[in-house]
């Protein structure tokens, strides 16, 4: 691997990332399309998106042979469900003004990855594994006691993508095919969903003469399909060139964008024992990686392998 390829994978990365974390900017802007349509749009121009793309690099093969596996489609529909519920709670979690929960919810992904490994897979937790999630859960609960509950929208992203990871460990199947399998099986109730706002006069794509409503509005709805598959265009490139531990680090940058957005950009209230919270997470953040590169070393393998789990998010 040269040092020209390394910052080529290193920027494909970063961009990818950058996008989702930038994502509360484009939803803050499609206001006042409630969570349910920019869900579903999302949802059918990210399946146009695949299957133009599909189409240029000649992938109805791939996509015939996913489609013909009853066990494939299977898999990727429980994916899907899990992906639209995602989506949906990311969504509601930044037009409700609470971009800081959707923010914890992706940091704390990779500590209930850990655990599922556990639940699901029968995996035996090293003693920083176990050191990483009770912090963990010692922030969650901080922050429960903080807001008088658990913070659900942030358990709920947390769980809904780390079940998502792992169902899509289950497939061979390249990105591109796996979304547009994907995003076929949401299309129809996407349509519905589309359908039934614009009977009921909720729907803002599309109309005219509201302030704020037009073309541009169109516009930006359907570049969400655009961001959504443009993303995992960069992160499937940038992964395949830099080394995992690189791409498990990327990852926290989009949940760290978030913060500072919710924080300095959109004005979320940050009360002590939620900052408190926060600390906790990062430190168990730290803890797990660390754990991650001394496993590595301890099993002879190069450290740059370190086992980090990479996340796609939003």
């Amino acid at each position: 691997m040269t040092d020209s390829l390394d910052r080529r994978g290193l920027g494909l990365g970063i961009g990818a990332y950058l996008i989702w974390g930038m994502f509360p900017l484009l939803m803050h802007a499609l206001e006042p399309a409630s969570a349910l349509e920019i869900t579903a749009q999302r949802a059918l121009w990210s399946l146009l998106v695949c299957a133009i793309i599909v189409a240029v690099v000649r992938g109805w093969s791939r996509l015939k042979a996913a489609l013909s596996d009853l066990r494939t489609v299977g898999i990727l529909a429980l994916a899907a469900a899990l992906i639209v519920t995602n989506w949906l709670i990311y969504v509601f979690s930044v037009v409700t003004d609470r971009v800081n929960h959707a923010s914890l919810g992706y940091y704390i992904n990779p500590l209930v990855l850990v655990g599922l490994g556990v639940l699901v897979l029968g995996e035996r937790l090293r003693r920083m594994q176990i050191v990483a999630v009770a912090i963990a859960a010692i922030a969650v609960g901080v922050i429960g006691v903080e807001m008088g509950g658990l913070p659900w929208i942030s358990l709920a992203l947390a769980f809904s993508f780390g079940l998502y990871g792992l169902i899509k460990k289950r497939v061979n199947v390249d990105p591109v095919t796996s979304l547009t399998v994907e995003t076929l099986v949401l299309a129809p109730f996407a349509a519905v969903g589309v359908w039934w706002l614009s009977r009921t006069g909720e729907a803002t794509f599309g109309t005219r003469g509201a302030e704020g409503l037009g073309l541009s509005h169109d516009l930006l709805l359907a570049s969400t399909g655009v961001a959504t598959v443009g993303a995992l265009l960069l992160f499937t490139a940038g992964a395949q060139r830099l080394p995992l531990n690189v791409v498990g680090l990327l990852q926290y940058l989009a949940p760290t964008i978030m913060f500072m957005l919710a924080v300095w950009h959109f004005g979320e209230p940050m009360s002590p024992g939620r900052w408190i919270g926060f600390l906790l997470v990062w430190v168990a953040l730290i803890v797990l990686t660390v754990d991650s590169f001394r496993a590595s070393r301890q099993r002879g393998r190069d450290p740059r392998e370190a086992e980090v789990e990479p996340a796609e998010p939003v």
